[in-house]
């Protein structure tokens, strides 16, 4: 038993410098908690074959790490910039006696989004899971007058674009029984003014997530969402300021940003057939700020 206040350290965010884009571990002050001392799997994903975006680092990690420890052999895309945190996480994943294939890449583009699938075809013979955890974002303290064309179409082709461009490719190879976890954010209900691209395609999400979901559920295929609350990852000191993101997560319930491994379970979960009835939904990890 823990107070779930206390179960996680408040990283010292105030000292913590600004990194670039897009961010790695190693700059972390406080390294996030991506499960690898702590989660324990129980078979629940075993002989399943995932295609997790975003894979390198922070939510990414910690569900590729849950995945594996769960049975599952993984597809893991990145950046080319974060090919060393891609390799760690590689690492982790082969601890756990599963397979990992690492595709570096960009999937703003169509091609390549239609590359992810059809490599994860050709390694594992087949695609179970699709996580569209991949995101960009970045904290324009002007609000709309900053935001740029050029970031907005970045924002909307990294959240959105991908996300209808792999889930169409995915849902073409996927039989009965397979699963889409998409990740969308307290932003989609609660947007700051600096996160307005943000906010609005993690919006998107939420409904894209409800209406995929009707469209599939005859094919056996459920959809279904995550939305972290503040979480503490590369990302945060990659695309915030510094005092934008000094008292990041203290101003949720529990008083602190939550860690990656936090959010690992709600994915195993819906991945899972221990969810088989619960499709077009959104589990919020938010640290008790209200998904509404």
């Amino acid at each position: 038993m823990q107070h779930p206040g206390e179960q996680h350290p408040v990283p010292p965010l105030d000292r913590q410098p600004e990194i670039p884009y897009p961010g790695a571990t190693d700059a972390l002050l406080s390294a996030p908690d991506h499960g690898e001392d702590s989660y324990r799997g129980s078979g629940r994903l075993e002989g399943r074959r995932a295609l997790i975006t975003g894979g390198d680092s922070g939510i990414g990690r910690a569900v590729a790490v849950a995945f594996a420890r769960e049975g599952a052999d993984v597809v893991l895309t990145y950046l080319d910039a974060e090919d060393e945190d891609a390799r760690r996480t590689a690492t982790l994943v082969e601890a756990a006696g599963s397979r990992v294939v690492l595709v570096p890449g960009d999937i703003r583009e169509e091609e390549f989004c239609r590359h992810l699938v059809a490599t994860t075809v050709s390694e594992f013979g087949g695609i179970d899971i699709l996580v569209n955890n991949a995101a960009y974002q970045h904290l324009e303290p002007g609000g709309i007058a900053d935001i740029t064309t050029e970031q907005f179409d970045r924002v909307m082709k990294t959240n959105l674009y991908a996300l209808f461009w792999l889930s169409k490719f995915a849902v073409a190879e996927m039989r009965p029984g397979s699963t889409i976890v998409n990740t969308t954010s307290i932003q989609a209900v609660s947007p700051s003014p600096g996160l307005l691209d943000y906010a609005t395609t993690k919006a998107g999400i939420v409904d894209f997530t409800k209406g995929l979901a009707a469209d599939v559920a005859s094919k056996g295929i459920r959809v279904n969402a995550v939305a972290p609350g503040p979480i503490w990852t590369p990302l945060i000191p990659a695309t915030m300021p510094k005092d934008a993101y000094a008292q990041f997560g203290r101003d949720t319930p529990l008083g602190r940003p939550g860690q990656p491994s936090e959010l690992a379970p709600a994915y195993v979960f819906l991945a899972s057939q221990e969810s088989s009835y619960i499709t077009g939904e959104t589990i919020a990890v938010t640290g008790g700020v209200p998904f509404t």
